[in-house]
């Protein structure tokens, strides 16, 4: 596969890769929460799954790899010997992507020729060692790590748990199924983030997420038809009964098991016309299977023939660029 090339546009309508119609696949089962070596056998065993059932791309939530932090929306400032004790949990389960953490994963895509899109907590192993940033991670078929991108700004409670991220990530990529970007969360709040993704030609536009309801499954809506592209919102469905046994404190923060702590809300709008396809949430109340579709890339160019929505940027291509140096050394200004 060639290199992925940051900022430029499809050299022709067939793209990078030949054939446009692609089955796709979103999951949103749970993590096996701050279980990082479980949750890795889960995320593989649910991509061999979706591949036999011939997805090409599998994208999956936000910080699915070792869970979501929900419990930072609960403790109360008195529970802080609880939250050191969660906390240390996470720092062992967090991946470290720079020593291999996501070697599993990547050969897994490599067996079963797809691309995956994971949402993980990243450890950085090299500098402070315990400085955790929330990331999505772009692998190819071949295996390789196309792109990653810490989220920029970490969204209330978040922000004691996670450090915040930097533009260097905000890059789309060729891949088999398209040309694929990301961002994460609340970034999709951010005009200026989306800006950077529209302006680099994405044709699948992956939002991993911990949000759900009504306001969220509007916003990917409005993505799709402002971004021109599909968007692929991708939420976790969790129920209380779904917190492992040993997890700190799971009788006081998930007393519930009952509880649905998240439903999942994944959706997948297109932006065709004034009138985007918009595929509906899941079943109610968190459905466990992954939610799978037919994309055709090729649409998106009649999108783009109806409205570029950041204008024709070519002429100022890396003058105003403020995003850090690629980490991956793919940047070619």
């Amino acid at each position: 596969m060639s290199k992925a090339k940051p900022g430029r546009k499809p050299r022709s309508s067939k793209g990078a890769a030949g054939a446009r119609q692609h089955l796709v696949a979103v999951v949103q089962h749970p993590p096996v929460l701050l279980d990082l070596a479980r949750t890795m056998d889960r995320a593989i065993d649910l991509a061999r799954q979706a591949a036999k059932a011939g997805a090409r791309l599998i994208t999956f939530p936000e910080t699915y790899l070792p869970g979501y932090p929900e419990w930072v929306w609960r403790l109360r400032p008195d529970d802080r010997k609880l939250a050191q004790e969660i906390h240390g949990k996470l720092i062992r389960n967090c991946v470290d992507v720079e020593a291999g953490g996501l070697a599993p994963l990547q050969a897994a895509a490599k067996r079963f020729g797809v691309t995956v899109v994971m949402g993980l907590q990243e450890l950085d192993g090299a500098y402070s060692r315990s400085t955790i940033y929330n990331a999505v991670v772009t692998i190819g078929p071949d295996g390789s790590i196309l792109n990653k991108h810490r989220k920029l700004m970490p969204t209330n409670p978040e922000r004691m748990v996670w450090a915040l991220g930097d533009g260097a990530g905000l890059r789309v990529v060729d891949t088999p199924a398209g040309r694929v970007g990301s961002l994460i969360c609340w970034e999709n709040y951010m005009p200026l983030a989306r800006f950077s993704i529209y302006a680099q030609g994405p044709e699948i536009y992956v939002a991993p997420t911990w949000d759900e309801g009504d306001g969220w499954t509007a916003t990917m809506r409005h993505i799709a038809l402002e971004g021109r592209c599909w968007v692929l919102g991708n939420g976790t469905s969790i129920q209380g009964r779904d917190i492992p046994r040993d997890f700190p404190g799971r009788e006081q923060i998930y007393p519930d098991p009952a509880e649905w702590i998240n439903t999942g809300d994944s959706v997948m709008p297109f932006g065709f016309g004034a009138h985007p396809y918009f595929h509906a949430p899941l079943n109610p109340k968190g459905a466990r299977d992954a939610m799978m579709i037919q994309l055709d890339a090729n649409a998106q160019w009649m999108l783009n023939a109806q409205l570029v929505p950041t204008g024709q940027m070519e002429p100022l291509a890396g003058k105003f660029d403020l995003r850090a140096p690629d980490p991956l050394g793919n940047n070619t200004y």
